[in-house]
């Protein structure tokens, strides 16, 4: 069953969520509004849909709510859908603080509605096809590096970058934040353009995580490290690889990696996979998860709670680096 969705915002993003919203049967596209004349008038001349002169208007068209708007607006946009008790597909970061979370938190339970946030990346193909393989990593090593772009200054760069790999560490550690620290630097910006952080959990796992806007080249890698191997997630380019050890039972191939370890332990072959990964939008296949979340009347994959968990380690670690804004409770 088609759901009837609006989009509000239409900048670089919100452009890309309307390609996608397109080209998906699961939804019908309501139309659009963004406040910028020059934008709004592009995009209804170029998708050829229909343009909303207010948020409001869209709001009440609609069934689901896709908001793409600069962060600084989510609590805004969202709340006002929430009290429409619309469903809220929200990019992240969830809100520009916590305590605004929380209250869009309250206003979800009280709409009885879906909220997803945004998290792209669970939905990156590589990761897709490495996950059933991550068992309990115990040190997880991440980088998002990237080139600068003034689009992306208008929040700090751990709220920009570093918040995608927050997600992605806290979806795959079962476990409490028990020890923190981080540092990072203001090259350019008023803000801190690299940051990293160390995060030491309750069962033992740790994370260190580098993001930074001012890269010479693009990165998105994250390598996780667990008892039984090693693998890693190439965000970037989406490839993954698993490399694994097992006992050497019977005599190896002679072009095989053998690993000795010692005459009182047995001999461990290396063992590298490169698991399938299927061609996926990914923007695509979150909205349309969401749909089914719906329909199915079951939780979205990235849930709210899990926004807020995301943006409260944020917060957390730009404390850390003495770049919270004070408006964060």
């Amino acid at each position: 069953m088609a759901k009837k969705i609006g989009v509000l915002g239409a900048g670089h993003l919100g452009k890309i969520h309307i390609k996608c919203i397109l080209a998906s049967d699961r939804f019908e596209l309501a139309g659009f509004y963004d406040p910028d004349e020059e934008t709004a008038a592009a995009v209804a001349s170029s998708f050829k849909i229909r343009r909303f002169e207010s948020s409001d208007a869209l709001i009440d068209a609609c069934e689901v709510v896709d908001i793409v708007t600069p962060t600084i607006s989510h609590f805004y946009c969202a709340s006002r859908a929430l009290k429409r008790f619309r469903h809220v597909f929200i990019e992240k970061p969830l809100t520009t603080t916590l305590y605004e979370a929380r209250k869009l938190i309250e206003l979800a339970s009280e709409a009885n509605v879906k909220v997803q946030v945004g998290h792209v990346e669970r939905f990156n193909p590589a990761f897709i096809a490495a996950s059933p393989y991550l068992t309990r990593p115990m040190f997880i090593e991440a980088h998002r590096l990237g080139q600068f772009n003034p689009r992306g200054t208008d929040v700090p760069v751990i709220l920009d970058l570093m918040i995608h790999y927050i997600d992605i560490v806290l979806s795959v550690v079962n476990a409490g934040v028990k020890r923190l620290s981080a540092s990072g630097v203001a090259v350019v910006s008023d803000t801190p353009d690299i940051a990293n952080a160390r995060i030491e959990f309750s069962n033992g796992c740790v994370a260190n995580l580098t993001a930074s806007r001012i890269s010479m080249k693009n990165m998105r890698k994250t390598r996780f490290f667990q008892q039984d191997g090693y693998i890693a997630v190439n965000f970037l380019t989406k490839e993954a690889q698993i490399i694994r050890m097992r006992d050497v039972l019977s005599s190896p191939d002679p072009m095989a990696m053998v690993l000795d370890l010692g005459p009182d332990k047995n001999q461990k072959l290396i063992w590298v996979e490169k698991p399938e990964i299927k061609p996926i939008n990914a923007i695509q296949t979150e909205l349309e998860t969401f749909h089914d979340s719906i329909v199915e009347n079951k939780d979205p994959l990235v849930t709210i709670m899990d926004g807020y968990a995301s943006l409260e380690l944020a917060y957390q670690i730009m404390d850390k680096i003495g770049d919270s804004n004070p408006l964060a409770d």
